[in-house]
């Protein structure tokens, strides 16, 4: 088994358009999204929770459980604010759709563990503060279906 540190090899982008109905981008849409990497300082979500079941009954004083709703953790990008330009503010405006799509072993072709989350931005706003750190800009996206999950990137 190989480690690896996320930083340099892991990928995150945006599509505007998937047009698979399972949510699996073809080579050109990876290659055509914007990839926002270098811009990002902070990850928080973009994952799956399970809300389960209690299913206590009266042999016992142990309280079971089941697998109930699956639902996506509160998601969001922190990116770093340019001090001229406003790309990151008008390409994830409030209410933009799109896809966040997270290549977590690269994006070259036949890459293991690319997810794909279906999203709209909930809110864009800059973090104000008079701390001793660089300006940032967090975006909150809402997921808006369930993800392919481990997918692999096509090849040509």
């Amino acid at each position: 088994m190989a480690r690896f540190n996320r930083k340099s090899i892991t990928k995150i982008l945006f599509a505007e358009t998937i047009a698979s109905a399972t949510y699996m981008p073809t080579l050109v849409e990876i290659t055509g999204a914007t990839d926002y990497t270098k811009q990002i300082a902070a990850v928080d979500g973009f994952s799956i929770e399970n809300q389960e079941i209690e299913t206590p009954d009266m042999n016992s004083t142990f309280v079971s459980k089941i697998p109930g709703d699956d639902s996506a953790a509160d998601s969001s990008l922190t990116f770093y604010e340019d001090d001229v330009d406003d790309t990151i503010e008008q390409d994830l405006a409030k209410g933009t759709t799109g896809f966040i799509l997270i290549a977590r072993k690269g994006k070259a072709s036949s890459s293991k563990g690319l997810d794909v989350y279906p999203v709209r931005v909930a809110s864009n706003t800059s973090t104000v503060t008079a701390d001793n750190e660089a300006a940032k800009l967090m975006v909150k996206f809402s997921i808006t279906d369930r993800p392919l999950l481990n997918a692999t990137i096509p090849t040509a």
